[in-house]
């Protein structure tokens, strides 16, 4: 039995969106992933209307049992932390509508799950996410690859009802 999780990385210019399969034995493989971008100068209405449109799309295509975001974290810049917190409403509020349990977890708890250490750059995200999906190519822009390490590390989360007993928290093998 698998365990299908879709993580979203949320921002109003690009929302990072992916999808990963996680077995049992904790072994991740990923489904699909993309990023859905929006125009800056585009309304703020017109921009979460194409979010919360693609959000339904991917949601309805690949039947996630759990959906993980990226909590909003404190910045400098209050506009782009308002524009993450708002795709990121929209994100969840299509996932209760389904009835789909959802997961939140910091930057820095994602990047420790993924690289043992919570203060990893993008980068080092970005190939242990690629060797731990046992991808040919990184995933880009780093959007998606942030997606997918949500995704991947979410099976742990105690937000998360497994179908399975979690004996391993551990992102990768």
């Amino acid at each position: 039995m698998t365990l299908r999780v879709l993580g979203v990385d949320p921002g109003l210019t690009r929302c990072g969106i992916g999808v990963v399969d996680v077995e049992r034995n904790r072994r991740a493989s990923m489904v699909a992933v993309g990023v859905v971008g929006t125009a800056p100068d585009e309304t703020l209405d017109r921009r979460l209307l194409v979010i919360a449109t693609a959000i339904d799309e991917w949601l309805d295509r690949y039947e996630p049992d759990v959906l993980a975001v990226e909590r909003v974290f404190s910045q400098l810049n209050v506009s782009t932390v308002m524009g993450v917190a708002q795709a990121s409403g929209v994100v969840i509020v299509a996932a209760a509508r389904r009835g789909i349990p959802v997961a939140l977890h910091t930057p820095s708890e994602v990047k420790a799950a993924v690289t043992g250490s919570g203060s990893a750059n993008k980068d080092a995200v970005t190939k242990l996410v690629t060797k731990i999906l046992r991808l040919d190519a990184p995933p880009r822009p780093a959007d998606a690859a942030d997606a997918l390490a949500l995704a991947i590390i979410t099976p742990g989360a105690p937000e998360v009802a497994l179908p399975w007993p979690l004996r391993v928290l551990a992102a990768h093998p």
